[in-house]
């Protein structure tokens, strides 16, 4: 066993009887199948196919640690999206601050709840879904999140229910000490014909070394609608993993945009089951400079007929970063008029950088509508040279490129704060960005 592992193991010996729902005997026994698990498999090799193009040394060599009970005070302002009408459930260092949310809602219909008080408060919605589609053996990574579950979000939709107005779960890292560890947990139940727009978002108080070990479950009953924003903006020397699993019943929507922007190493994994005639949209973008590494994993499985789904992922890659891509939609026998679509597009700034693109097709139907591809390249030189005849220098021409070609994941979103956020945000990661973002407003 790895000092790594002997490290988790003994930081749970100690923090478990304090976790929340500790003498629930369905969420410990959870909890130890996911220790378990942990302390079989540890940290994910390079010589699973699966991690192939991604290692996690970096982690490994780090002693990650839960942070103190106390709470730093934060400027709120700094780390909200501008122009956007939400309610908002704020969590620091992975635990929820009730002074730092503002959710005001008054329906019984729904019910938006940090994880640690609705392990009390809600046991029976807990015990139904909490652990039951993101499988805490997925990973090592998933296991130790089900080991140490503590704090997260739990939404709760009855059937028909609509949120009035988007829900912001923004988790802020102080950066208070080094080699902190937040594993939120994130339940999403929207029952029959219920609809949300949920955002999940990611940010850094300051720059400093940190874990973020997320894990979002995601259950859609029948003709239930949900419009999901992953958006990981954390700084460049943090470390974030992430799965997000959904369940999604007949005649469902699912949308996704994800959206990474930071991190030192930044791993996804987006999952979804489809029933019949149900809708899943997969959109992301991911962009990597320096020497960060960006890696996505999805996985579409269409499991009866009629199901739809669309996978449209951009990179850029300049300086040593790299991306890593790997698409799977899988079609099983009898999910028969099936229509999938996938495409994966990278953009190379540098000559350094680096994109790792697997998309793949499982089909076990024959009545199905299928497609996918990826393509790599550079900036078109005679489209540099057209903007360059037109005044504009040659960094602020690959610049309005490059923003063109990424912009593109943003367009079909339903926020507009959102995009516009995005938008600023691509910008500013851009040289020369003051001449760009004259150009393009």
């Amino acid at each position: 066993m790895s000092e790594a592992v002997e490290h988790y193991l003994s930081s749970h010996e100690s923090l478990a009887p304090q976790l929340p729902g500790a003498e629930l005997g369905w969420l410990a026994s959870m909890r130890t199948h996911g220790l378990e698990h942990f302390r079989q498999v540890g940290f994910p090799t390079t010589r699973q196919e699966d991690w192939k193009y991604t290692g996690v040394t970096p982690i490994e060599k780090r002693n990650f640690s839960k942070a103190s009970v106390e709470q730093p005070a934060l400027a709120m302002d700094a780390h909200r999206i501008g122009g956007l009408d939400c309610h908002e459930l704020v969590f620091v260092d992975g635990r929820y601050s009730a002074q730092m949310s503002s959710l005001g809602l008054d329906t019984g219909d729904i019910t938006v709840t940090p994880l640690a008080q609705a392990i009390t408060g809600s046991p029976t919605l807990l015990e139904q879904h909490l652990g039951k589609h993101a499988s805490s053996t997925q990973s090592g990574f998933s296991a130790l999140n089900t080991a140490f579950i503590d704090d997260g979000a739990v939404i709760h939709l009855k059937a028909g229910a609509a949120l009035d107005k988007p829900l912001t779960i923004l988790f802020i890292s102080s950066g208070q000490t080094t080699d902190m560890l937040s594993q939120p947990r994130v339940l999403i139940v929207a029952e029959s014909g219920a609809s949300a727009t949920v955002i999940e978002r990611y940010v850094s108080a300051t720059e400093a070394v940190y874990l973020n070990n997320v894990v979002t479950e995601v259950v859609l009953g029948e003709g239930a609608n949900l419009e999901h924003y992953k958006l990981q903006e954390e700084c460049d020397k943090a470390f974030h993993i992430a799965t997000l699993q959904v369940s999604q019943a007949d005649s469902s929507r699912f949308v996704s945009y994800s959206i990474a922007l930071g991190a030192r190493l930044a791993r996804n994994e987006i999952n979804s089951q489809l029933g019949e005639h149900a809708i899943c949209e997969l959109y992301g973008l991911y962009m990597a400079t320096g020497r960060q590494h960006m890696d996505f994993h999805t996985r579409v499985d269409h499991t009866k007929p009629h199901g739809v789904s669309k996978e449209f992922y951009k990179g850029v890659l300049d300086g040593r970063g790299r991306g890593v891509f790997n698409g799977q939609v899988y079609v099983h026998p009898d999910a028969q008029k099936t229509d999938a679509e996938q495409a994966n597009n990278n953009l190379l700034l540098s000559r350094h950088a680096e994109i790792d693109t697997k998309p793949q097709l499982e089909i076990y139907a024959d009545d199905v509508k299928c497609a996918h591809g990826a393509t790599v390249g550079q900036l078109d030189d005679n489209m540099v040279f057209y903007l360059r005849s037109r005044g504009i220098d040659a960094t602020a021409a690959r610049g309005l490129l490059t923003y063109g070609f990424a912009s593109e994941v943003f367009e079909s979103m339903g926020s507009d704060a959102v995009r516009e956020h995005l938008r600023d945000a691509l910008v500013e990661w851009l040289p020369n960005a003051e001449q760009v973002r004259e150009l393009v407003t």
